[in-house]
């Protein structure tokens, strides 16, 4: 189901990209980042959902973790399609705070991790990533897909914290207001990117659509 605004325009090219985050892991809601959890059932059944009616896709890019790397590769597999496991798109690393839930650090230390929602470029996890870090990474993967080829539809399977930076390039949103982006399990978010010229132009379509609002 493709709007007509994916027909390119008279003198336009252009490209989609999608954005999903992995369904829900094993061992439910936590700040796992690095952690290599595998998906939980309900996981795989979210991720089937929301792609059954957004594609076709011409490629696939994930992480190398398993959350997203075990369905990007079953889907490929299913679409007859490539797929590309890019090291790049490992979620950002949350340090002490990896494998411990909201409530769990708010006993420890609810100072810190309110600061990290109100401004998590200036206040990382005690141990973990800097966002400026996570963003360089980002901003090369994400300037080399939006030079692939006019007319492509690429799936990108990765993580909240990835999906949230690579919107704010798109958007342009500070890296401080990352908190204010929502990526909810198994959502999808999508960018097209219209070339007129020189100019390479990426605008959010949509964004946080599941397989329960499909149709």
């Amino acid at each position: 189901m493709i709007p007509p605004d994916y027909k390119n325009r008279p003198g336009e090219t252009g490209l989609v990209i999608d954005l999903l985050r992995h369904g829900a892991p094993v061992g439910g809601v936590k700040y796992r980042g690095t952690l290599d959890d595998p998906l939980a059932p309900e996981g795989w059944e979210a991720m089937w959902a929301t792609t059954r009616d957004h594609g076709p896709w011409d490629r696939i890019l994930s992480s190398p973790l398993r959350r997203c790397a075990e369905f990007a590769t079953s889907l490929g597999q299913q679409l007859h399609i490539h797929t590309e496991i890019i090291p790049g798109l490992r979620e950002m690393s949350f340090g002490a705070w990896e494998g411990k839930t909201s409530a769990e650090i708010m006993a420890e230390d609810r100072e810190q991790l309110t600061r990290f929602w109100k401004n998590p470029l200036e206040n990382p996890p005690p141990g973990g990533d800097h966002l400026r870090d996570v963003q360089s990474r980002l901003h090369t993967i994400w300037h080399d897909t939006m030079t692939r080829i006019d007319g492509e539809r690429i799936l990108i399977i990765a993580h909240g914290g990835v999906i949230r930076v690579l919107l704010s390039l798109v958007l342009l949103t500070p890296l401080e207001h990352l908190s204010r982006i929502t990526v909810p399990y198994a959502s999808l978010a999508r960018i097209r990117v219209d070339r007129i010229g020189e100019t390479i132009m990426p605008r959010l379509v949509f964004a946080g659509i599941t397989g329960s609002q499909v149709g």
